[in-house]
């Protein structure tokens, strides 16, 4: 199969999961906070979740809650590149690029790539690697190449596989988190 379908199947399986979605998000969000790598990072970097994602306002929350940092990404269209922004509150947002939520440069402080302890990746489709196929656009591939920290993925085991298309520019994540616990890449 190809991405294109993949991606797509995948998000029409996740919509069955409606009615579920908040006890496997409850999941997922213990097996990250319980964890060493969440423990030890200061500054936490995230995307504001469509509905059709895991809810990650949890996250920014527990974030703030423990004192961390929150950066967020804006997506650059002319370059495909991303941009994180310190979030401080969820005011700072604004509607952009595809009506995603997403920092108001005017309103935030960028941080520096380096800066970000752990890194949230968002992903439709995963294998066991830590490849995973996005939504299309190749922004995280992008930031990926030239990010050295921690990364994780949150997933549904419906979303994993055993293998998927892969290309040379693809980038896996070091760690999968699904309702199940802990996956790491290596």
């Amino acid at each position: 199969m190809e991405k294109e379908n993949l991606r797509k199947k995948t998000i029409q399986s996740l919509y069955l999961l409606a009615e579920e979605k908040k006890n496997i998000e409850i999941q997922l969000y213990h097996h990250l906070f319980t964890s060493t790598l969440w423990k030890e990072a200061t500054i936490i970097g995230v995307t504001i979740s469509q509905n059709h994602e895991w809810n990650t306002k949890p996250i920014i929350e527990k974030a703030w809650e423990e004192g961390k940092t929150v950066t967020v990404p804006k997506c650059i269209p002319k370059t495909k590149q991303l941009t994180f922004y310190q979030l401080t509150n969820l005011q700072q947002l604004e509607k952009s690029y595809f009506d995603l939520l997403e920092p108001n440069p005017k309103k935030t402080k960028e941080i520096i790539n380096k800066k970000i302890d752990l890194l949230i990746v968002p992903g439709v489709v995963f294998d066991r690697n830590g490849y995973r196929i996005g939504f299309g656009g190749g922004y995280y591939d992008r930031f990926l190449e030239k990010f050295t920290n921690t990364t994780v993925s949150l997933l549904h085991t419906t979303q994993l596989l055993e293998e998927i298309p892969k290309e040379s520019h693809d980038i896996p994540v070091e760690y999968l988190i699904t309702e199940n616990g802990w996956i790491h890449k290596g």
